[in-house]
């Protein structure tokens, strides 16, 4: 059979008739006419070549492929209407969804250890994707497409569709290798200046926040290193006599922290805000909501 040919409205009708066994009944069980109940009756006869219903001294009796047909049509009926049911009710114990985020290199050291232990705590059957994402409008890339339900990195250049909440902060601080000499003392621009840089830029930039602020003044850094992976930094500071500008959290979350001396920038440099990003289509479907609730409370716990 062609079911191009079927109006599930003659299969909700033909489920009403055989639970009440009367049009009269039927029609008041799904918000029809007699009448309508009635043509309703002849189009499944004509569609099923079947009589269905017959009339009976106790009123109407189902045939034998009615019979066949009740079951199965009644429990696929209600699997429609579970799946088309909104429902704000999402139970997180027991769900075993799988839920995808895209990260940015510093949320996967930072954020991600407390998002897992958070969700293996309240969603014990869920699944968490991760993926990786560097140029910050690569996450509306991984948005646009569905690849994932959520990201967290810097702020994309492009929004529009895309719906966001802050998470954290980092402020900026320098690092040289522990005994290194610019550690003895409060560094200056002057020192800052003099010594060999490693930027980081996961954009294969060679211009970075450092440089935007000491071109403000006319100023230039010397370059020795550029590389892409922020929590490489860390190490290399500690094995050279490079200085490096980092965000903070990426030098507690490095491991190499005890290994460097922290300075403040002698230069002013804002912090770089983290944000979590989702699709608006994602916005109200109540699994999504609780998924991107976890998140800001991973963030909190940082």
């Amino acid at each position: 059979m062609d079911l191009h040919g079927i109006d599930l409205n003659l299969l909700v009708a033909f489920d009403a008739l055989m639970k009440e066994r009367s049009v009269t009944k039927a029609g008041i069980r799904i918000g029809r006419t007699q009448p309508a109940m009635s043509a309703a009756l002849a189009r499944l006869r004509s569609l099923l070549k079947d009589e269905l219903l017959v009339r009976g001294p106790q009123g109407l009796q189902p045939t034998p492929r009615a019979l066949d047909l009740a079951e199965p049509l009644s429990r696929a009926l209600a699997e429609i209407q579970r799946t088309l049911d909104f429902t704000q009710a999402f139970d997180p114990s027991s769900t075993s969804a799988t839920f995808t985020i895209g990260l940015s290199d510093h949320p996967t050291f930072a954020l991600l250890p407390q998002f897992v232990t958070l969700l293996a705590k309240v969603a014990p059957d869920a699944t968490l994707q991760v993926r990786n994402f560097s140029a910050r409008d690569d996450a509306i890339d991984l948005l646009d497409s569905g690849e994932v339900d959520a990201t967290v990195g810097v702020p994309a250049t492009k929004t529009g569709r895309i719906l966001t909440q802050p998470l954290f902060e980092e402020r900026f601080v320098c690092i040289v290798r522990k005994d290194h000499p610019a550690a003895r003392s409060a560094l200056n621009l002057d020192a800052f200046l003099a010594l060999p840089h490693l930027l980081v830029s996961p954009e294969n930039e060679r211009f970075g926040h450092v440089d935007a602020a000491l071109a403000k003044k006319g100023l230039q850094r010397r370059l020795a290193l550029t590389l892409p992976n922020m929590y490489a930094a860390p190490l290399l500071i500690a094995r050279s006599n490079m200085i490096a500008t980092l965000m903070a959290g990426v030098v507690a979350a490095s491991g190499h922290s005890d290994e460097l001396a922290l300075l403040e920038p002698p230069i002013s440099l804002d912090s770089i805000p983290f944000v979590l990003s989702w699709h608006r289509r994602n916005d109200a479907h109540p699994a999504q909501r609780w998924f991107r609730a976890c998140v800001s409370d991973a963030a909190r716990n940082m």
